[in-house]
């Protein structure tokens, strides 16, 4: 998956916002506020920061050589995946849309239901 579509597919979730928080080389994409997913856009290989259940990290770090500790993250609820590896294209999706899940798991009543309000 190249940048493009990981842009898009990630612009298409309800309550996606894209920024620049921290520099003009590092994209961040927030729901509602809350980050789920950033790229380093002159990172290469193209690899991208996740959100991602402890226990889960743990057991796909194992599996898969693509995905590591996050980079400058918490290591414990971040995952660096290595998008231009040899994951499917369906488990770099999954993994997009479980970062997603558990933030928006997160927000509070009120923003929940902003989100589904839009």
């Amino acid at each position: 998956m190249d940048i493009e579509t990981f842009r898009t597919y990630c612009l298409s979730k309800k309550g996606v916002t894209e920024e620049f928080p921290f520099d003009k080389n590092t994209l961040v994409f927030k729901v509602m506020g809350k980050m789920f997913a950033l790229t380093g856009l002159e990172r290469i290989p193209f690899s991208v920061n996740l959100k991602c259940d402890p226990d889960r990290s743990v057991e796909l770090r194992e599996y898969h050589s693509e995905i590591t500790p996050g980079y400058h993250m918490n290591k414990k609820h971040w995952n660096t995946v290595n998008f231009s590896e040899s994951l499917a294209t369906t488990m770099l999706l999954e993994l997009i849309d479980h970062s997603y899940d558990l933030v928006v798991r997160s927000l509070t009543k009120k923003v929940k239901k902003e989100l589904e309000d839009l």
